[in-house]
């Protein structure tokens, strides 16, 4: 039924676009995330039914500008009259084909005979599919699954589940997926159960590898890090340190141009790279230990 609503948008750097993107997908019912020229601003445009909080609003960007680098411009906040909040979901969140994988909403219906069907719907965590470091991820499984079975999955900084899912359909092996923020584990475990891999899917709060019980374990044989360039970099060591000989890495959430210095901190730990996948400017990276 048609409501009044509320429009907060902002145009970042492409530094900035996912940040930013992930600090306010929790704050609405509907994020829209669009390239203005390729490799430079990003205009992105929260609709939200209720009047933002504007000192919650202002601490995410900080945090955002802080992740990226990146200082962040004040948003612009208008309200708008009759929003048919389920047409704007049908048209924000169209189903969206990547390799044999078909996303779609709970507001559409799964995919045609042989696609792996994944339903992720818009909720207060990132990953619904849209994005092209998730399109580029899940065309790097898509191709990896044609080569073989992968065993011991784990997905870092899984938001909405989306990556250790398809794993799990494809492969019908246990999959440990982590994230950071207490809100995406929970949307996470949702779908697990919607898409009927919970019984493959484990997900726990974790800050990068190391969930209460996981400690010391190691031997994955395909590790995702869809997060951003610097939490990458990082994370070279540890990814390292879990990875099974000859095992994947999977790695998205930079730029083209934040390449170089992620790409280094692997091969300083033994990583080669096997592919690189660009779609609309971001990079995803393939590595083999």
């Amino acid at each position: 039924m048609p409501q009044t609503a509320w429009r907060v948008e902002l145009v970042v750097p492409a530094a900035a676009a996912q940040a930013v993107a992930q600090a306010l997908e929790p704050l609405g019912e509907a994020l829209s995330v669009f390239e203005l020229t390729p490799g430079g601003d990003w205009r992105i445009v929260l609709h939200a039914e209720e009047a933002p909080d504007r000192g919650t609003l202002d601490a995410m960007l900080e945090l955002a500008g802080m992740a990226s680098g990146v200082e962040i411009p004040a948003p612009e906040i208008t309200r708008e009259a009759d929003v048919d909040w389920m047409s704007r979901l049908r048209e924000s969140f169209p189903a969206i084909r990547v390799g044999r994988f078909h996303l779609h909403g709970s507001h559409l219906p799964p995919g045609p005979p042989g696609t792996v069907s994944l339903m992720v719907d818009a909720a207060t965590a990132f990953g619904s599919g849209e994005h092209a470091t998730t399109r580029g991820c899940l065309l790097a499984l898509d191709r990896l699954a044609a080569r073989g079975r992968r065993r011991r999955p784990l997905d870092v900084g899984t938001g909405t589940g989306v990556l250790a899912m398809g794993a799990a359909k494809v492969w019908r092996v246990p999959v440990a997926a982590t994230d950071l923020d207490r809100e995406s584990v929970r949307v996470a475990r949702v779908n697990t159960r919607l898409n009927r891999v919970a019984k493959w899917v484990r997900v726990e709060v974790a800050d990068g590898l190391s969930p209460s019980g996981w400690r010391g374990r190691g031997g994955h044989d395909l590790v995702f890090a869809n997060i951003l360039a610097r939490p990458l970099a990082r994370m070279a060591r540890p990814i390292r340190r879990v990875l099974a000989p000859g095992g994947v890495v999977i790695l998205s959430g930079l730029l083209h141009w934040q390449e170089r210095q992620v790409l280094s901190a692997y091969r300083r730990q033994g990583l080669r790279l096997e592919r690189r996948i660009a779609i609309d400017g971001w990079h995803t990276l393939v590595l083999r230990r």
